[in-house]
């Protein structure tokens, strides 16, 4: 019975003992001082916000974030900082074991630049973004549109984008009358006619292929423009 008391006794204190450790642990660990601040861009993007942009949105509510102690820093009120800057898609904030503080950062994509007043981008979802002063994304440009009219002209965008004939060429789109817009190709100077957007994957289709065909017959250079509005129709204006 003794010797059972006595097992119980060394047990009981050998996890006293680790309880005591791991609480003494902690604290030490909760009151390390964050010696470093490390900010990664994931996927590779142009630098629309920069590094030093990133560490002020750190810093400028949690008072210096280096040699701060862990426990007072508070990491989903620093990602919300994070997140609310406007090149900013998402950001992950975490705490590394050895006091470093690290910020993985996914920027916002632009696709195309509106001409305004006061000129802005549009991102890959729709949404408004300011110009970067970091970096100027090669986009198109889209004229005679209000912001108020994105999200008409937003599945033009969107197509262009994810089409990769079309992402290389167009520079320019431009709204002629209410809901009819026209493309502007880098090389050649004829005006593509979309007309409203709709059945554009078709447009676009007919379009690649009278471009194939006038391509080999170099006749390219010849036209005023080249319409898209017909169903699976190119309609042509020579010069």
């Amino acid at each position: 019975m003794k010797r059972k008391i006595l097992i119980y006794l060394k047990y009981s204190g050998l996890l006293i003992l680790l309880v005591g450790l791991f609480a003494f642990a902690r604290k030490r660990n909760d009151q390390r001082k964050i010696s470093k601040v490390h900010v990664e861009f994931v996927e590779e993007q142009n630098p629309y916000v920069n590094e030093l942009a990133v560490n002020k949105l750190l810093i400028q509510n949690q008072g210096r974030v280096t040699n701060v102690g862990k426990e007072i820093l508070v990491l989903n009120t620093v990602e919300q900082e994070l997140d609310s800057h406007k090149m900013i898609e998402h950001s992950d904030v975490y705490l590394t074991v050895s006091g470093e503080l690290k910020a993985r950062i996914k920027q916002r994509t632009p696709i195309a630049r509106v001409d305004a007043v006061t000129s802005f981008y549009v991102d890959v979802t729709g949404g408004v973004m300011p110009l970067s002063d970091s970096y100027s994304a090669h986009v198109p440009l889209v004229q005679n549109v209000s912001e108020q009219e994105i999200s008409e002209v937003f599945p033009l965008l969107k197509e262009i984008q994810k089409d990769e004939f079309f992402k290389k060429h167009v520079v320019s789109i431009s709204q002629t009358t209410k809901g009819n817009y026209e493309l502007r190709f880098r090389v050649y100077d004829f005006r593509i006619v979309v007309g409203e957007v709709e059945n554009l994957k078709n447009k676009f289709r007919n379009f690649k292929a009278f471009y194939q065909k006038a391509l080999r017959d170099q006749t390219l250079n010849g036209y005023k423009s080249v319409s898209l509005q017909f169903s699976n129709q190119v309609v042509c204006t020579i010069k």
